[in-house]
């Protein structure tokens, strides 16, 4: 159902692809839009190695919410800032694609647990943490990635 890479010798082990979507802080949510057209937006995500999911929090309202309840398939695209080798401004960049199915997350526990993991991503000030849980959290949409398919690739940009 998913197509292969047609560059073989660019992809990237499975371990990789975890590998970027635990340590990268954002990606490229992308949605069947309005009148057809793909709807991308920057999100932050958790990668939850236990269970294989890719959890984002966002509003209750807009575009992105529209279009899920529409369909809720999507892509989910990291990448890496890139790594230069041996002093040359040429850069190796490793990237990954998800594709998924996305559905809300309703238990409230699953929604504080999710905030917490992932705003560790951005700060190991617990107190900071736990006051915006407190207030934001009953505020706050939970989605859960289910993938489907993950594929990954490096390439050298020259």
């Amino acid at each position: 159902m998913f197509r292969e890479l047609t560059r073989k010798n660019k992809e990237i082990s499975a371990q990789e692809c975890i590998n970027l979507l635990k340590n990268e802080k954002r990606g490229v949510l992308s949605v069947q839009g309005d009148n057809g057209y793909p709807y991308g937006t920057p999100m932050n995500h958790f990668y939850d190695e236990e269970n294989g999911r890719i959890y984002f929090h966002c509003g209750k309202t807009g575009h992105r919410l529209d279009s899920l309840k529409r369909d809720n398939k999507v892509s989910f695209c990291v990448y890496n800032n890139g790594v230069s080798k041996n002093g040359s401004w040429v850069l190796e960049v490793k990237s990954v694609v998800v594709f998924g199915k996305i559905q809300i997350v309703e238990d409230a526990e699953m929604i504080e647990t999710v905030c917490r993991k992932l705003s560790y991503k951005f700060t190991s000030d617990s107190s900071y943490i736990e006051n915006e849980i407190k207030n934001y959290a009953h505020k706050t949409l939970v989605l859960e990635l289910i993938p489907e398919h993950i594929c990954g690739k490096s390439v050298t940009e020259a």
